[in-house]
């Protein structure tokens, strides 16, 4: 059963809480246990019970990274969700600079019909959560659309009819769709959580499929651009051979359709025993898209370079922590990871969700919610805090509008420690800003800086912090931009200003990244987010990884420019926990999902 999904819920939650994606994961692990006790240590977290380790710190403000896309930061919203379209939800979202929003949402999307707003199978949609009354969240909200088209029992007329009906007759403008959610989930290598009602469910049919759909949809509106759909490198099934295949799900459906795609469909659902475990898991994901872009440069051919990723499910789901700090630490991490690594849109799982089994982690109540607000429900005797609360979760991809807005340059950055994570953008003012996050959740991390490409100016600089337990982004003015001292457990986001005696302009050069050549454009006339009171964090996942993280997300968002909260230096978020050294160990997680009343994911 998914760690989200709130069998024991007390009190009857509203349909669309309860009725999430309820999956049973089996977890079967070669020789695992064994790898990771011999190994424990090996590529731990540098934590110690002592005094707060000294960490240096360099950034090369010269370097590019690519610049942050206008649909960098996401979230998944679904049908099923009663309080999709609540005005408070929306003013949330856009005030944590949600830009992007993806629609109908996970495995439901293999079953919706859009013209009808009905479910085929389990599902339900709940009412007021069709198309329109979709699209009207995300323009308050300020966000792009991305759509799942529904692959599993709708047909490429049916897509082409969406697309004519959002492009055409009402003007939306939808750029992105997807062609189907985690259609290997079929049952064709086993394990069944996605509608398909195709008779051959292989790859190698799913790609034919797949350019019928592309035909068809661009015949109405050659602009959109059409996604495949991906099982994540290291994760299952990738790998796998069905019977009488001659490869993977990956290599099968690139070799027919790759040059004909124009993005692919990852979901990172990273898997951890521990807290410490799940917080280094970012560090995968430069490898994860070399993996992709590998295959892309084998199948696609030149048209390579113009084949985008986008994330468009992740979060903390498979690790314990999901509404407590240590997924706050996860969330903007991972955000920056990918988005460094030229993915075009990175979307949590999910806004909102429902209780869980709720439990203890590093000393807080984590309610096992796959939502970054509440929903207000109760389980097994605990009750969430009031509907639309912010989880902590919320409050770390909130952190992100300290540190970037879309046409910004992120610029390489790199820590001595890592429990110690650092990320870097150059504004577009002339500014710098650093974001630090200590992982330690019991000691205080004295860091060092060193710039080069950017001279900062003297003097203090200020901060924005979210400590354990807070309500709301706090300012001081602390430290310099030479050395800061990071709480335990925080996330600490320096805004820097070009020191007065500096007369050159520095111009950062691309970096040598798998996605250099293909930086990142966000849409010039982006407005900044607008700044929120409140916040909360929330994550989902469905996922099974063999070294690397893979899984289904849940995510929201609700932070906003830091002008309107006077945050303008740096943001720090702050808690208690534990990391638990986990050693690198290959383990396979095997999921097998089982639809309880619907899939979100």
């Amino acid at each position: 059963m998914s760690p989200d999904d709130p069998t024991t819920a007390e009190q009857p939650m509203p349909r669309g809480r309860t009725h999430r994606r309820s999956r049973i994961r089996r977890r079967m692990v070669a020789s695992a246990v064994a790898a990771l006790v011999a190994g424990a240590g090996a590529g731990a977290l540098a934590l110690s019970a002592g005094a707060a380790p000294a960490v240096d710190i360099t950034v090369d403000a010269g370097t590019s990274l690519g610049t942050v896309p206008s649909t960098g930061v996401g979230l998944n919203t679904a049908v099923y969700d009663t309080y999709m379209n609540d005005p408070s939800a929306a003013s949330l979202m856009k005030a944590a600079g949600v830009r992007q929003l993806r629609f109908p949402g996970g495995s439901v999307a293999d079953a919706y019909h859009w013209r009808t707003h009905t479910v085929t199978g389990g599902s339900w949609a709940a009412p007021g959560t069709d198309f329109d009354h979709f699209m009207a969240t995300a323009k308050r909200v300020g966000a792009q659309p991305i759509i799942t088209a529904n692959y599993g029992s709708g047909t490429p007329q049916e897509a082409a009819d969406w697309v004519r009906y959002a492009n055409v007759s009402k003007g939306y403008g939808v750029k992105y769709w997807e062609i189907g959610n985690e259609v290997s989930g079929n049952g064709y290598y086993g394990s069944k959580w996605e509608v398909d009602n195709h008779a051959d469910k292989s790859p190698r049919e799913y790609a034919k499929n797949l350019l019928a759909y592309a035909k068809a949809m661009k015949a109405v509106d050659p602009t959109v651009k059409i996604g495949a759909v991906l099982n994540t490198p290291g994760s299952w099934p990738d790998g796998v051979k069905a019977a009488g295949d001659n490869a993977d799900w990956n290599h099968t459906v690139l070799s027919v359709a790759g040059k004909s795609i124009d993005f692919v469909i990852i979901h990172w659902y990273p898997s951890g025993a521990g807290t410490a475990d799940i917080l280094k898991t970012p560090a995968q994901i430069a490898g994860t898209t070399s993996a992709v872009r590998s295959l892309l440069h084998t199948y696609a051919g030149p048209h390579a370079a113009s084949v985008k990723i986008a994330v468009t499910e992740t979060s903390s789901a498979m690790s314990p922590a999901q509404t407590s700090q240590a997924a706050a630490l996860f969330a903007p991490d991972t955000y920056m990871s990918w988005l460094e690594q030229g993915a075009v849109g990175v979307d949590w799982w999910d806004l909102h969700n429902g209780p869980g089994k709720p439990t203890t982690v590093n000393g807080e109540t984590d309610y096992q919610d796959g939502g970054v607000l509440s929903v207000g429900g109760c389980s097994g005797g605990t009750c969430e805090p009031a509907r639309e609360t912010p989880f902590p979760t919320y409050w770390g991809i909130r952190s992100l509008t300290a540190l970037a807005q879309p046409g910004d340059t992120m610029v390489k950055a790199s820590s001595a420690n890592p429990s110690v994570a650092v990320h870097a953008v150059r504004s577009s003012n002339g500014g710098l800003n650093v974001m630090l996050i200590n992982k330690n959740p019991q000691n205080a991390a004295q860091v060092s800086l060193s710039y080069t490409g950017y001279t900062p100016a003297p003097g203090t600089v200020r901060t924005v912090s979210y400590t354990k337990g807070g309500t709301a982004l706090t300012t001081a003015t602390r430290g310099t931009a030479a050395a800061q001292k990071l709480p335990p457990y925080s996330i600490t986001t320096l805004r820097l200003k070009p020191s007065s005696a500096a007369t050159h302009t520095d111009t950062p050069s691309p970096a040598s990244t798998p996605n250099a050549a293909t930086p990142n454009a966000a849409t010039p006339n982006d407005a900044a987010p607008v700044a929120s009171a409140s916040g909360t964090i929330g994550t989902r996942a469905q996922a099974t990884a063999v070294g690397a993280p893979v899984g289904r997300p849940d995510r929201s968002n609700t932070a906003g420019g830091l002008a309107a909260t006077g945050m303008s230096d740096a943001v720090t978020y702050s808690a208690v926990g534990g990391l638990l050294a986990i050693a690198a160990g290959t383990v396979l997680v095997l999921r097998q999902r089982r639809s309880r009343a619907t899939h979100g994911g």
